[in-house]
């Protein structure tokens, strides 16, 4: 792998559930409901419409003001986003990136002003050597515009990237556009359907960056962990060839490596000792 293209709402910073907070407040002050039904599918995706303040109207069954509506959500957004700091783990991927040569991007369906203000804020942006957002694409995610526009950027093809994602929207795009694709679902995302991703992650704490992403130089071929013996590979890869699960792998000292199948509901699922 020769790059790493981050999305960025609920993945490098969880803007998401700050937006869904702020919506979700304005929805209780009415008297009404917002659900998760509602908001899910527009998740990492700016191409269909999107118009909370409409389906508040319809819920109450009167016209409402939705520009003060809109404005007071704006300002409490940006309150909540204030104090929010990249996910845990995240620093940690891009440091050990820059560490081994690794380039990186960020494709994200939201504004340019949007993105790298938070970048900066947070003193991530040098990192990055492409930033793609929804000004650079005529579709946003679940399109693969984006992380085709931002590995051609990097100088890669799709196929030498890893995309980091939390949506299913952004699944969908990154696995469209031929990337070895990971999805770390936040507390939203993780009740959508993301098996497409080729692998699925609790969070970026569980796993190390060296298993997740090898690098040229390696030695490690795309698709399973470096870290592994050869003869532990057939097993592992069978397992996820069989269930359509992602993994994720973890040490336990006393037994060796483990791979424990996952599903975005992450339920019923025994681990798989690998031998």
């Amino acid at each position: 792998m020769q790059a790493l293209i981050f999305d960025f709402d609920g993945t490098i910073l969880d803007t998401e559930s700050t937006e869904f907070q702020a919506w979700q407040e304005v929805y209780q002050q009415h008297g009404a409901e917002l659900s998760l039904d509602y908001w899910l599918p527009f998740i990492g995706n700016n191409s269909i419409p999107f118009d909370p303040a409409g389906h508040l109207e319809k819920l109450l069954g009167r016209p409402l003001n939705k520009e003060d509506i809109e404005d007071w959500v704006g300002q409490r957004k940006q309150s909540l986003n204030q104090s929010l700091k990249p996910l845990p783990g995240v620093l940690d991927y891009l440091e050990a990136a820059e560490a081994v040569g690794l380039k990186l991007a960020v494709a994200s369906s939201s504004r340019r002003a949007w993105v790298e203000g938070h970048l900066e804020r947070l003193g991530l942006l040098p990192y990055f050597q492409v930033i793609r957002t929804k000004e650079d694409v005529a579709l946003t995610k679940p399109d693969p515009a984006l992380f085709l526009r931002a590995a051609a950027g990097l100088g890669v093809s799709p196929q030498e990237t890893i995309v980091l994602e939390d949506s299913q929207n952004g699944v969908r795009a990154a696995r469209s556009a031929g990337a070895f694709t990971v999805v770390i679902p936040n507390v939203l995302t993780r009740h959508l359907d993301l098996s497409q991703a080729t692998w699925c992650l609790t969070a970026f704490a569980t796993l190390r960056f060296e298993t997740c992403c090898p690098w040229p130089g390696s030695g490690a071929a795309p698709g399973y962990p470096p870290l592994f013996r050869k003869r532990r590979m057939p097993k592992a890869r069978a397992s996820a060839r069989a269930c359509r699960y992602s993994l994720f792998w973890r040490r336990r000292p006393s037994s060796g490596w483990l791979a424990k199948p996952t599903s975005t509901r992450m339920a019923g699922m025994r681990a798989l000792r690998i031998t």
